[in-house]
């Protein structure tokens, strides 16, 4: 992944207990981190405009950019992954991994 023009390396390993965890760098944690904290105001938004009964067809438009808002902080997710995680647990031989992105990605794509 890159992040203003540098190559960020975020590496999945995993830990005895097999639980895996992404390392993600400081910058793409902190950009992640500041679009949650905008879907966050989003959503509460949301709620202000329900509570003051406002027109449907404006609360569904900020429903639907917040789903974009949201999608955008998965297809970052899913780039670190695939570029990483995936890339690194293929090269280990472990091809259960191919599995585990269709069902992420169908989850993504659900609808």
């Amino acid at each position: 992944m890159k992040e203003n023009g540098h190559s960020i390396k975020e590496e999945c390993y995993v830990t005895s207990t097999q639980n895996r965890k992404s390392h993600n760098s400081e910058t793409v944690k902190k950009n992640l981190t500041t679009r949650l904290n905008r879907i966050e105001g989003q959503i509460r938004g949301i709620k202000g405009l329900i509570e003051k009964d406002t027109y449907c067809d404006d609360v569904i438009t900020q429903i639907a950019a917040t789903q974009s808002a949201l999608n955008s902080v998965a297809k970052i997710l899913l780039e670190g992954h695939l570029k990483n995680c995936v890339v690194d647990r293929l090269n280990e031989g472990d091809t259960e991994i191919i599995d585990e992105v269709l069902v992420t990605v169908q989850k993504l794509m659900k609808r």
